[in-house]
């Protein structure tokens, strides 16, 4: 089936897709807003349907940028789709210094620099989308010379961890609260061997300790805004804060409460429709 959907609602639609037993969901193919998601056939196919534009219907009193939502739904030849989804990862080059590889892709002769090796599963992160290539550049922007640390919020598959400890991160910690997510991340981890470098956690950030160099995190806004007084206790002083997972349109949400943090030397990027923030955290709050 194919989901037009405003793309503030791909994760909570996703999420929901998953729990009627969703093989694999494709998120924004050939740039266009919408899920393309596999689902064993069943003869209650209009039940379905009817389910999923209920559900479409709630996402707006969630999503103001959500206006209207269709469904689409067509039959397709049995295949392992929980394979067959694997033709929409390839080989991405990140940067001139990081190409991400899929496992069961070779690598590229030419490839260069630092090459990591992902098998995402269902968990988020391959490098493909917007906003994990944006964290992943922002990474290797702003990571110091010598002994930094990082905390990676929602670690997804991991990927945004893993190349912390291949540009050199010490102390270097991943959270999420899916049980499954931190499954992966762990394969995933181990795959790149760096397992002796990452401490996987599904602990909230309240029960953690600060004093990270780094805190990247790729949510939703409404975590991000829940969560930045969080951010700023858990890094240290002139630590680097990367926030993404937001769109164009919902930075200036996110953008004036981490002013209000104390946080200085505010950057925005931007790729297709989403949005990348990075900040220095200081000494002082305003009030």
């Amino acid at each position: 089936m194919v989901i037009d959907v405003h793309p503030a609602a791909h994760e909570a639609v996703s999420a929901f897709l998953f729990d009627l037993g969703c093989k694999g969901v494709v998120i924004g193919e050939e740039g266009k807003a919408s899920l393309k998601a596999y689902l064993p056939v069943t003869e209650r196919v209009e039940e379905l349907r009817s389910r999923l534009e209920v559900f479409l219907d709630r996402v707006k009193e969630f999503f103001p940028e959500v206006k209207e939502g269709a469904v689409h739904l067509s039959t397709i030849q049995d295949e392992d789709w929980s394979l067959n989804w694997r033709r929409h990862f390839l080989v991405e080059r990140i940067t001139e210094n990081l190409t991400v590889v899929p496992v069961w892709e070779p690598v590229p002769l030419l490839s260069g620099g630092i090459v990591i090796g992902m098998d995402p599963g269902p968990a988020f992160g391959t490098g493909s989308h917007p906003t994990t290539r944006m964290c992943l550049q922002g990474i290797e922007r702003f990571h110091t010379p010598g002994e930094w640390s990082l905390l990676d919020v929602g670690t997804g598959s991991g990927i945004l961890a893993i190349y912390a400890t291949k540009l050199g991160a010490a102390g270097v910690v991943a959270i999420d609260t899916d049980p499954e997510a931190l499954r992966w991340a762990e394969q995933n981890i181990a795959l790149n061997q760096c397992s002796g470098s990452i401490e996987l956690s599904s602990k909230p950030v309240n029960l953690l300790r600060g004093g990270f160099c780094m805190l990247v995190a790729n949510l939703t806004r409404d975590a991000l805004l829940q969560l930045l007084p969080e951010f700023r206790r858990l890094l240290a002083d002139h630590g680097t804060l990367i926030l993404s997972g937001l769109l164009r349109e919902q930075v200036r949400e996110v953008k004036n409460p981490i002013e209000h943090l104390g946080f200085k030397d505010l950057q925005v990027v931007t790729q297709a429709e989403w949005a990348c923030i990075t900040a220095q955290k200081t000494g002082r709050m305003e009030y």
